[in-house]
């Protein structure tokens, strides 16, 4: 076991670390109220080539690996999650899924583009009636004259409506297997394809500076080259995807919770009452020391979870604990940042506000709270 990062790692973070603090913190606030997506942010971050982090130099990307998207999610959140989201969503939801299981084809057509952060891809699971039961797909897909015609409804999706969001990759049923459940695959659908439309724009409780649309897909048609790896094995392609992605989610909830202790050791030092600052009493110490331990911890489980995965060893236990611990931690280390602050922490305009407003959803997307352990559980031998 090593005790710290690599130089190269270290030199990632503290890249990161300074955009995110000289860049992202300042600015970040006035797109978050007004629900604007932050352009010039994500273009900035394209030009530092943080979406091509995890992906080979001959498609365009950096040639790193998923750790390093991992130190830059952490970074980017203990400033903003709004930012973060984005970056996740577009790299390991957007492009991995090309990357992984994409025709020679496909990644040629697709990843340079992704990696430059020119533009966003976005992965169509999530539908009105299944969350948690991915398998539950209603969306179809329909194969004649060499072309899929998709017809459904998906929701909740991020950086499916920007204008620089060049493709969804959709689940749909495209067939039924034996046993009566639906065969469910991967089908490419390119922004402004007819029948593709960009549905209601949600007023979110938070990650209000990140892009989250419905799309409707009404007989749009798409070439057969357009199915993303094999045919029927879409929905097990995404849940390699899912288990991938919950190390990143755990990191960007490391970098809220570690936001929140940055943003109250700060505050306690500056904060005066009964003629002391704050931090002079053990309630504010006591309260501060817990986070920072959440937050250490949490990081410990996604760095091992990561380094499993880099090793190609099994990881899937150890991405639902790391989700698990971190989304807790984020969502503890709010409540408490918030009450360190007072009346402060319930105002909008301050860092501790928006993170208290964008912790929760971290106990839901990509797995919720109740997956992860249900998936633990299952890695330990229980009953499914």
């Amino acid at each position: 076991m090593t005790h710290g990062l690599s130089d190269e790692y270290e030199e990632l973070r503290r890249t990161v670390e300074e955009f995110a603090r000289t860049e992202v913190a300042p600015a970040i606030g006035d797109y978050y109220e007004r629900g604007a997506f932050p352009y010039p942010i994500v273009a900035a971050m394209g030009r530092m080539g943080l979406f091509g982090l995890p992906f080979p130099e001959e498609y365009g990307g950096m040639g790193g690996d998923y750790f390093a998207l991992c130190l830059a999610l952490e970074e980017l959140a203990r400033a903003d999650s709004s930012v973060a989201i984005t970056l996740e969503a577009a790299v390991s939801l957007g492009a991995m899924p090309i990357h992984r299981f994409g025709t020679e084809e496909q990644k040629r057509a697709w990843l340079p583009r992704l990696c430059s952060g020119e533009a966003l891809g976005a992965f169509g699971l999530t539908e009105p009636g299944g969350g948690s039961d991915a398998g539950a797909t209603r969306t179809t897909a329909r194969l004649a004259d060499g072309q899929w015609t998709v017809n459904g409804t998906k929701c909740f999706i991020t950086n499916s409506g920007t204008d620089i969001t060049a493709l969804v990759t959709v689940t749909a049923a495209t067939g039924t297997l034996p046993d009566g459940r639906p065969e469910i695959s991967a089908i490419l659908v390119p922004s402004g394809t007819p029948g593709m439309a960009v549905g209601q724009h949600y007023s979110k409780v938070g990650w209000n500076a990140s892009d989250t649309n419905e799309l409707v897909f009404t007989d749009c048609r798409v070439p057969a080259d357009n199915l993303v790896g094999e045919r029927g094995r879409g929905y097990a392609q995404f849940l390699r995807i899912l288990d991938e992605g919950r190390i990143a989610i755990a990191a960007l909830a490391v970098g809220l919770a570690q936001g929140c202790v940055d943003e109250s050791v700060r505050y306690a030092g500056q904060r005066e009452a009964f003629g002391h600052s704050i931090g002079h009493y053990q309630a504010i110490q006591f309260a501060i020391a817990d986070m920072e331990a959440r937050a250490h911890t949490a990081r410990l489980a996604y760095y091992d979870a990561a380094a499993r995965m880099l090793a190609g060893e099994p990881f899937k236990k150890q991405a639902a604990i790391a989700k698990l611990v971190a989304s807790n931690a984020a969502m503890d280390n709010a409540r408490a940042a918030t009450q360190v602050f007072g009346g402060y922490g319930f105002m909008n305009e301050t860092p501790v506000g928006r993170f208290y407003r964008d912790a929760k959803i971290l106990e839901i997307g990509e797995g919720t709270s109740e997956i992860q352990r249900m998936l633990i559980a299952r890695e330990l031998g229980l009953p499914a």
